[in-house]
């Protein structure tokens, strides 16, 4: 109700009549507004929420389910099932619910099954991006330090759609406050992959994840928490209780791994490349409250001597790692230490870095990063694809595009399993945490349904993935077709 008109005295003094706030009709109107209310949140307010979204573009495209009670078979096709480097014939791909029920023999199917012609086309699985950043993607780092959340948010969500439509329909986050924007897609309120979240990104002071400017220094134990630490972009922290609790933090709100910064960055402007960050002990203090709630942690670094401190921690997935050297590379061969790894190259897909620290360090990880894939393949470290595309609005549609550039480093379909079954086993690790209950990355029996109908052929090239608007035909997510182009 209004004050100044319901209050007798506010209203003499204001000059105006008495309000009618309590009259019959006026009473009767506001019972309809509340049943009315009450009837949308027993719908669960889904139109509203999908209202609201759709005029900022972030409506869920329509996806075509399966026929109730109808298995679906895809038909006419061969396969790469993410794991064999080979492609596969004479098999029908058979999708009941979210799930890969069976790789029947081609003609054999349930006759009561809805099929779709994939017209001699290959199936592929959904691709999976191991390490993005939701989030941050979409704007630019000032804007990340500085603007409103709300708008970083709007920008992720809008970001989503098209990461689905360029077929990855797994991404693995890194550092962000990705959770909302994971709870939005998972109920159908905006598009977008799944997403394993690590939530923010932990760092030491001067570390990689902190991104305060020299202004804002000294910090002293009552300082309160920066703006990007009280968004959930990153934990500035110290010491291995202070590293103990953040991690259960992350935990606590649905990380699925754990992300520490062991070692020197491009995008940071106070820390040197070759510095090495957190010691061993905080570092293990991370890996343990992981460990304790069944998952792992995955950590930031270039350099030698960092990537054998975060192992000798427990670490388990070295993220970059383009100046590693060869017994380093050898090491994590032999621990198995996944090396999640980027085609950081000096060319236009390159995030782009004005400022003259950032750019050197960025061509002197460039430099690196042919070494690094020799390295890997010399002493079989298992290898994950991902991009790390970050505040970098205008670089996102090279999601696809990067993925092709891995083969230059092996051959076409070895690329493309570092972005299917290689990465759905990197996210396997997060055991009990992980999100979603089913195999990603594969074609299989009792996988998930998440494949992707291309026109090409991946073992000649994959650079069909830079072209997903007129050579990915259809895009299937958890059972429901979020595209559909295809003409036999």
């Amino acid at each position: 109700m209004c004050t100044a008109c319901c209050d007798p005295i506010l209203a003499q003094a204001a000059g105006i009549d008495p309000c009618h706030c309590g009259a019959p009709y006026t009473q009767d109107a506001f019972r309809r507004i509340e049943a009315d209310l009450t009837r949308r949140q027993m719908l669960g307010g889904t139109a509203a929420v999908l209202g609201m979204f759709a005029g900022f573009g972030l409506a869920p495209e329509e996806g075509r389910a399966q026929t109730p009670g109808r298995p679906l078979l895809l038909t006419n096709l061969r396969y790469f099932d993410g794991e064999t480097l080979e492609m596969h014939e004479g098999r029908d791909i058979l999708i009941e619910g979210n799930r890969i029920t069976a790789l029947v023999a081609a003609g054999d199917g349930p006759e009561d099954a809805e099929r779709i012609d994939c017209g001699g086309r290959s199936v592929i699985p959904g691709l999976i991006d191991a390490h993005w950043h939701a989030t941050l993607v979409g704007v630019s780092m000032v804007a990340a330090a500085t603007q409103d959340i709300g708008f970083v948010h709007l920008m992720a969500g809008r970001q989503a759609g098209g990461t689905l439509m360029r077929g990855f329909t797994t991404v693995r986050d890194l550092g962000g406050p990705s959770f909302g924007l994971k709870m939005a897609i998972d109920r159908g309120i905006v598009s977008g992959p799944r997403i394993f979240p690590s939530g923010a990104m932990i760092s030491q002071t001067s570390g990689h994840g902190d991104f305060r400017f020299l202004n804002e220094l000294p910090r002293f134990p009552d300082t309160p928490a920066n703006y990007i630490e009280r968004q959930g972009v990153a934990l500035v922290v110290d010491g291995a209780d202070m590293v103990l609790r953040a991690t259960r933090e992350q935990l606590m709100k649905g990380a699925s791994q754990i992300k520490i910064m062991a070692g020197g960055g491009v995008s940071s402007l106070y820390d040197p490349l070759d510095s090495i960050q957190f010691t061993e002990r905080e570092m293990r203090a991370a890996v343990e409250a992981a460990e304790d709630w069944g998952t792992y942690v995955c950590s930031h670094v270039y350099t030698p001597g960092g990537i054998r401190r975060a192992i000798s921690a427990g670490v388990k997935s070295i993220e970059h790692g383009q100046l590693a050297d060869d017994e380093t590379a050898q090491i994590m061969g032999g621990e198995g230490v996944w090396w999640s790894i980027q085609p950081f190259l000096d060319d236009e897909d390159a995030n782009p870095k004005d400022d003259p620290v950032q750019r050197q360090k960025q061509l002197e990880v460039a430099a690196g990063t042919e070494r690094a894939f020799e390295l890997a393949a010399r002493h079989n470290v298992p290898l994950a694809f991902g991009t790390d595309i970050l505040f970098n609005p205008a670089g996102v549609t090279s999601q696809g595009r990067q993925l092709a550039k891995f083969a230059r480093f092996m051959s076409p379909l070895q690329a493309l399993r570092t972005a299917t079954g290689a990465a759905g086993q990197l996210l396997g690790m997060s055991g009990d945490r992980a999100p979603y209950d089913g195999r990603l990355g594969v074609i299989s029996e009792g996988a998930l349904a998440d494949l992707l109908v291309v026109d090409a052929d991946p073992e000649d090239g994959l650079d069909f993935l830079d072209d997903p608007e007129g050579r990915i035909n259809l895009i299937m997510k958890d059972g429901r077709i979020a595209k559909d182009s295809l003409t036999t």
